[in-house]
């Protein structure tokens, strides 16, 4: 391990102007390569003090130990060099794409004398003209085989070709008429040309011109009485738009744009880009990356374009690019895209009407990509049984955890307080033993207090039914299925077993316990477990952060390695705990209604007080209204009204009503400002002021 400070540059030795950097290692090899419009600013970044690096960043200033630079005139030189470096040397800790399978391309080859169409993968020629990408071959051979009815355009082999014109019989396909049969001269050289070019432009989405006239041409053959040619037009006019209804309209006919998606988690992230084309969808592809450095959205749109656009010029690069988040800055990138296209390139982020409605289709397919890639990698017997041991030697365990158990606590600003219990076997998900706690014994949004009771419950009941004697404790865990798994006050029988035969839920003990949190939790399930006299279960803490593992007594957490298995396992556990429990939580706030003072007024029911916030939109100007006002809500006559006004009157405002449904907040009162220790913030709905925490 280098010190950076080893091979830290003199003050005054790095110049003050745009340029791009190289790491390099002992063995001169190139680890890193970034731009920055100040090179002096960016590269002290990485020369302070190790503790306030974050330890990708770390590990990478350890891993070097020379830097140097080069400087350019603008930031698009930079953009373009930092790409042309990257490409050279493939540095380790650099954003990489990889494509989860080489995507095809339907390819004209308008560089030959008689222009072919053909499936293409891999780099592009100069001299043809491409089209897609498709998700699959067939998709585009599908396609062909409609259109060559109407564009004949050659598709057969260099030796097919030769076989046909020595022999002088075309192939099949010349026979039905699908060909145009260019080998034994039925058309020359500049007809078949003239028929590739009609045949791109149509692909390229200039289609109503090209409709138009074969409906013209129909008609007039019909008039002519030339029954016969009018027939076979109508035929090629059905099959060009059953061509076209393989890719629906989603813009304006005259939009040419690519939708770039990212979704997103602290290890890894997935890209899907739609091409549209003349209003159509005419391609789509992905890739997945693993995130080596610490990265911004917006940073990984930006490697994302390199990737796309590096070596692309022309029509290729379209006169819009959406993306869910712009790079910082975004002038440069914006410059380079014109400079490769030719033209103005538009860079920005849909914020209404069919392109935002087609982004968001775009991001769905990134999230679902990277959770594919996710359960393909987690499915992997010889990866899960890796991962495994990875955890074993990390935590110092005798054994390979082969049963995990995994606790999250979610509430809302305190209330309607539960937790989950998630169970891994084997590396598999056991969804059948998943079980979830309500927590009854307090209030409030201690998450140390609350794991330590679930800890307790779960393990008093291991105990219980271990010893085949006891009694249940007092609390509420169900199902999956929503009906409760342990009544309360139950008796224990004699046998580990339930009357079918099938053993008991919580007679099994995991190997390995996680809790999600960090050394407060993991303090908490190791003292529930002490104070039961269990001391044969490991247990670990995942903290969401910056991915740290926590174990019980250490000071420091566990950093496993980025690309360690063994932490891929333990986040999509902790991944599977928190959503679990979020169901939960939100399912149990779904079925009740607050609204503040309003749940004070004798004799006012859910439905008339669900139409007063409508009507008036908050419980504040409901305060402020007349009586009379108050009356013009259906349903509410003069007495209620009255009764409304006074207890509106009476009641201080001191949290705010709140729509559990929804989230929304329907009063002004002061929110509980003191958030969970982990979860998503529920911000959907709610003014910036008062947003709650839910964990």
């Amino acid at each position: 391990m280098a010190d950076p400070s080893s091979y830290r540059p003199r003050p005054g030795e790095i110049p003050d102007s745009p340029g791009v950097y190289r790491f390099r290692d002992e063995h001169l090899r190139v680890i890193y390569v970034g731009k920055a419009k100040s090179l002096r600013q960016r590269l002290a970044n990485y020369f302070q003090d190790l503790a306030n690096l974050h330890p990708r960043t770390r590990t990478m200033v350890t891993t070097a130990a020379s830097v140097e630079w080069t400087v350019v005139s603008t930031e698009v030189e930079a953009l373009q060099l930092e790409y042309s470096w990257i490409k050279e040397y493939d540095p380790r800790f650099n954003v990489k794409y990889r494509d989860d399978k080489s995507y095809p391309y339907l390819a004209v080859t308008m560089n030959e004398e008689f222009p072919r169409v053909q499936v293409m993968r891999g780099h592009k020629k100069k001299g043809v003209r491409y089209f897609g990408p498709y998700g699959h071959a067939w998709a585009i051979r599908d396609t062909v085989d409609l259109l060559l009815r109407v564009f004949p355009v050659r598709t057969c082999s260099a030796g097919v070709f030769k076989n046909a014109a020595r022999t002088g019989r075309p192939c099949l396909l010349g026979y039905i008429g699908k060909c145009s049969a260019p080998c034994v001269g039925r058309i020359g050289s500049e007809d078949h040309q003239e028929l590739a070019e009609e045949f791109c432009d149509f692909m390229a989405g200039r289609t109503g011109t090209y409709l138009r006239r074969l409906e013209k041409q129909m008609m007039e053959a019909a008039e002519e009485m030339e029954y016969e040619r009018a027939a076979r037009l109508r035929d090629d006019i059905e099959a060009l738009k059953k061509a076209m209804e393989k890719n629906a309209v989603v813009l304006a006919d005259a939009t040419d744009a690519d939708l770039v998606a990212v979704a997103e988690d602290e290890l890894e992230a997935a890209v899907q880009i739609f091409h549209v084309r003349g209003g159509r969808v005419r391609g789509q592809r992905g890739w997945v990356t693993d995130k080596v450095e610490e990265i911004t959205t917006g940073a990984l749109v930006e490697h994302a374009l390199q990737q796309l656009y590096g070596e692309e010029t022309g029509d290729t690069v379209p006169k819009e690019v959406l993306v869910p988040a712009l790079p910082e800055p975004v002038e440069p990138v914006q410059e380079w895209l014109t400079v490769r296209r030719g033209a103005s390139v538009s860079l920005r982020i849909p914020q209404r009407g069919d392109k935002k409605a087609l982004m968001e289709t775009v991001q769905r397919n990134a999230q679902q990509a990277l959770v594919l890639h996710k359960t393909k990698r987690a499915s992997d017997l010889t990866t899960r049984s890796r991962a495994l041991e990875e955890i074993a030697e990390a935590l110092d365990l005798d054994s390979a955890p082969l049963r995990i158990e995994c606790y999250d606590i979610s509430h809302l600003q305190g209330d309607d307080v539960v937790a989950s219990m998630v169970v891994f076997e084997d590396g598999l998900q056991r969804k059948g033993e998943y079980r979830r706690f309500q927590i009854k014994g307090f209030a409030g949004q201690d998450d140390v207090r609350s794991m330590h009771e679930v800890i307790t419950r779960r393990f008093r009941r291991y105990l219980a039914e271990k010893e085949r004697t006891g009694e249940w404790t007092d609390g509420e865990e169900t199902a999956v299925d929503g009906e409760s798994a342990l009544p309360d006050a139950a008796p224990l029988t004699t046998s580990p077993k339930d009357d079918d035969g099938r053993p008991r839920k919580f007679a099994y003990p995991p190997q390995l316990v996680v809790v999600d949190g960090g050394r407060p939790q993991v303090a908490a399930a190791r003292r529930a477990l002490d104070e039961l006299g269990i001391d044969d279960i490991a247990v670990c803490g995942l903290a969401k952060r910056l991915e740290e593992v926590w174990v019980p007594g250490e000071d420091d957490p566990v950093v496993l390695p980025r690309t360690s298995e063994g932490l891929y396992m333990l986040q999509r556990v902790r991944d599977e705990a928190h959503r679990f429990a979020i169901t939960y939580q939100r399912t149990k706030r779904a079925k009740r209604f607050r609204a503040g003072p309003l749940d004070d007024v004798p004799g006012l029911g859910e439905t008339r007080k669900q139409a007063l916030i409508k009507h008036f939109g908050s419980v504040k100007k409901l305060r402020s209204a007349t009586i009379e006002q108050i009356q013009e809500v259906p349903g509410i006559g003069r007495k209620t009204a009255e009764t409304i006004a006074a207890a509106l009157a009476r009641a201080t405002p001191a949290a705010p009503a709140v729509n559990t449904a929804t989230g929304e907040i329907i009063d002004d009162g002061e929110p509980d400002t003191t958030g969970g220790s982990s979860g998503e913030p529920v911000t959907a709905g709610l003014p910036d002021e008062r947003r709650g925490q839910e964990t």
